[in-house]
């Protein structure tokens, strides 16, 4: 190849390799551009994370509230549940005890059991006499007995219906407060689903990037290895051509020195004044001659 082909090449080459390095230039942005949008998304996906670890604690936590209220709850409803049969077996009993009650009132047994008293107390009476109206006490207790027991039920009754208002009143609170947490936990979980889709969407799109990063990478290698290849080519050749170059000078010089040397000599042959130039190159060349 001569020196002027080499050259034409050399031209050639450098145009394929501004024309690389600019395909190069291109890539090498598109592949930085996915890796910066990548890379945001990730920061994204973090924070997705974050939010979405946040709002299930949260979550959690709530239904664990839930959880003890409606124990809460339902204790409540057990003992209401007890308290309401306990009342019905008082009222049962109350009309069981009805049954037996006589037909006087609490008030004309209570006098007539007095009555008795006083006279046993302070009116002398005959053995048969006094055993009769003991008789009559006795019977007179056991039915006012009778009365006191219902007094008795219905007190309890009523303590039970002021505890029975009291457990339906917490109980009512309770399942207020339970509903109140299990619609905020339903919320923070429906929060919580839609960052988890769209962390689901951000992956998807995070992963895509760098599937068209490394696809970009792959292009981008054969590209470099080209590029490589002419660079290294093109260098083979400019040395090719300094060689000759260098060559053609060392030979134009020597072709010189010779025409110069030779002026030079038939210059002392003829007996003429030689210029210091002409006078050293001819004492350089004796001496190498030697």
């Amino acid at each position: 190849m001569t020196e002027q082909q080499k050259t034409r090449e050399i031209a050639v080459i450098t145009q394929q390799l501004t024309v690389l390095g600019e395909q190069i230039k291109n890539a090498n942005a598109k592949t930085h551009a996915h890796i910066e949008k990548r890379d945001k998304l990730n920061e994204q996906l973090k924070k997705l994370r974050r939010e979405i670890q946040e709002f299930k604690n949260e979550r959690n936590n709530l239904n664990e509230k839930v959880k003890t209220l409606k124990q809460q709850r339902d204790e409540a409803r057990v003992k209401i549940r007890a308290n309401i049969e306990e009342v019905k077996a008082h009222n049962q009993r109350i009309k069981e005890l009805k049954k037996k009650t006589p037909r006087e009132s609490r008030r004309e047994l209570q006098k007539e059991f007095e009555d008795i008293e006083w006279k046993i107390q302070t009116i002398p009476l005959d053995m048969q006499e006094e055993k009769r109206l003991v008789e009559n006490v006795k019977q007179l207790e056991m039915h006012l007995s009778i009365y006191k027991k219902m007094d008795l039920l219905v007190k309890k009754i009523a303590e039970l219906r002021k505890e029975l208002e009291t457990l339906e009143a917490n109980a009512d609170k309770t399942h207020h407060k339970l509903t109140e947490i299990a619609e905020r936990s339903q919320e923070i979980h429906s929060k919580m689903i839609a960052k988890i889709s769209e962390s689901t969407d951000i992956k998807g799109e995070a992963d895509s990037l760098h599937s068209a990063y490394v696809q970009a990478k792959e292009h981008i290698r054969p590209l470099y290895e080209e590029f490589k290849r002419l660079t290294k080519h093109r260098k083979k050749l400019r040395d090719a051509v300094r060689e000759e170059d260098e060559k053609r000078k060392k030979n134009a010089e020597k072709a010189l020195r010779e025409e110069i040397e030779s002026q030079a000599r038939n210059k002392l042959n003829r007996g003429e004044k030689l210029s210091w130039d002409e006078f050293k190159l001819l004492a350089d060349n004796e001496s190498e001659s030697v």
